[in-house]
């Protein structure tokens, strides 16, 4: 018995089936669009913290020395390329506005859209804008000058690295001119090398690479005068003959007692040892073919002072069980500058192996070098507040506890920069809260870096 096409269409069975049957391409495909849409929205705003990543390491190349147009405009791409982390390929372009004070990053990206085909819509460029602008000046608180060497900077094991404030640099060309290792972890305003990072280390943010080399901000600054040779009486060392025997090669002028020590030019160095406590006098200490070393339970203080290392066998050592606390002139010479070496590099005799502590430093990750070396293994060196400049130096801090953390400002600048065990660096920038000034090219500033879209 055949049915009516009239009674066919108004049976409802089945319909229910039949529309979502229809339904289901529609629905399907609207679910695929705002997943795609909701993954264009992401990446959107990932390009977006990019640019503006990149543009605010842009502009802050005007806080440093020696920086021009050209150095910030590749600075900021650098950045923003690093940041944007995307295996497509991320067109980027900057430019500098206004006189020097804006940087704008542009990004864009050629997105695939799954569902885009069948639109007639393959691909859709996503472009987004950042611009970032200065209010005031400079915030470098750590250059690596060394323009070759693997690990100009380099840091390793539980070392931390803490300069929220302030910018890390390294002029090294190397691939790893940067480099961390293990469970490092640096935490700046911005890092930048002239060459690659390399490493496990968690850095944030992510380093830029390919920064244009900077000019060591201090290569004019003129050194103190040597002066007539200081000679402390053998009663600033009544241990003399207790425990171990004294080795000139720490230092030739030893004292093992509670002394306050005057400015001046100390040949052979200084030696403070087996429990001394020594208050410097502000002033000049010239630490002159001999090294300057803290250890066997001793301190050192002092108060508006600056220490200048020159001539052989010199350099610096603040041993694990040693109490240091320190800030740099506020005039003179030596004014913001807490350590100054001579820059004229002799070929330097090693210190031998500390007496007590943690016994010799590695070498420079590149391998050895004719440096001096300047080692703060201290886990008392809390006070450091200053500039630390080396320019043919290299810098070891090896120790478990913070070091400056209770500084207001410290400035690193070193050709080597190696960072072992376990210390926490805190490069704070509060330069208004002390009167040490601080030197011309690496601060000072209440400045800030404003997005302005």
């Amino acid at each position: 018995m055949h049915r009516s096409f009239a009674a066919f269409a108004k049976d409802t069975r089945g319909g229910i089936v039949l529309i979502f049957a229809l339904l289901l391409p529609v629905v399907t495909g609207m679910s695929a669009a705002a997943v795609e849409y909701a993954s264009l929205i992401k990446r959107r705003a990932e390009l977006q913290r990019a640019a503006d990543s990149g543009s605010i390491a842009g502009v802050n190349q005007f806080k440093l020395a020696n920086a021009d147009d050209a150095s910030a405009v590749r600075t900021a791409i650098a950045m923003a390329r690093a940041q944007a982390g995307s295996q497509r390929p991320v067109a980027a372009t900057a430019e500098v506005l206004g006189n020097h004070s804006s940087v704008r990053v542009t990004l864009s990206e050629t997105i695939v859209l799954t569902l885009g085909r069948l639109l007639n819509l393959p691909t859709l460029e996503v472009s987004v804008q950042s611009t970032a602008k200065l209010a005031g000046t400079t915030r470098l608180c750590l250059l690596a000058l060394d323009p070759l060497s693997m690990g100009a900077f380099h840091l390793e094991s539980a070392a931390r690295i803490t300069a929220t404030d302030c910018s890390l640099y390294s002029n090294s060309l190397h691939p790893a001119g940067i480099q961390g290792e293990n469970a490092a972890v640096a935490q700046a305003l911005s890092t930048c090398s002239a060459g690659g990072y390399f490493g496990k280390a968690n850095f944030l943010p992510t380093p830029a690479t390919g920064c244009p080399m900077i000019r060591d901000p201090l290569a004019d600054r003129e050194a103190p005068q040597s002066a007539s040779c200081l000679n402390i009486a053998n009663l600033l060392n009544p241990m003399m003959l207790i425990g171990s025997l004294d080795d000139p090669a720490y230092g030739k002028n030893v004292i093992t007692t509670t002394a306050t020590l005057s400015p001046g030019t100390y040949c052979g160095g200084l030696h403070i040892t087996k429990g001394a406590q020594v208050t410097l006098r502000p002033g000049v200490y010239i630490m002159k073919d001999g090294p300057l070393v803290v250890d066997k339970k001793s301190s050192l203080e002092g108060v508006n002072v600056g220490f200048y290392f020159m001539g052989l066998r010199t350099g610096l050592l603040f041993d694990e069980k040693s109490v240091i606390s320190l800030t740099a002139p506020k005039d003179g010479v030596m004014r913001g500058l807490l350590f100054f070496e001579e820059r004229t590099l002799t070929i330097p005799i090693p210190l031998p192996l500390p007496l007590g502590g943690k016994g010799k430093s590695k070498p420079p990750p590149g391998g050895p070098l004719p440096l001096r070396e300047y080692r703060i293994i201290s886990d008392e060196a809390r006070t450091l507040l200053g500039t630390i400049y080396l320019p043919s130096g290299r810098l070891i801090i090896d120790s478990k506890k913070p070091v400056a953390d209770q500084s207001a400002y410290t400035v690193i600048i070193a050709r080597l920069i190696n960072l072992y065990d376990g210390p926490n660096l805190i490069l704070n920038a509060r330069y208004g809260a002390t009167d040490v000034p601080v030197p011309r090219g690496v601060g000072p500033s209440s400045a800030d870096t404003e997005l302005s879209q």
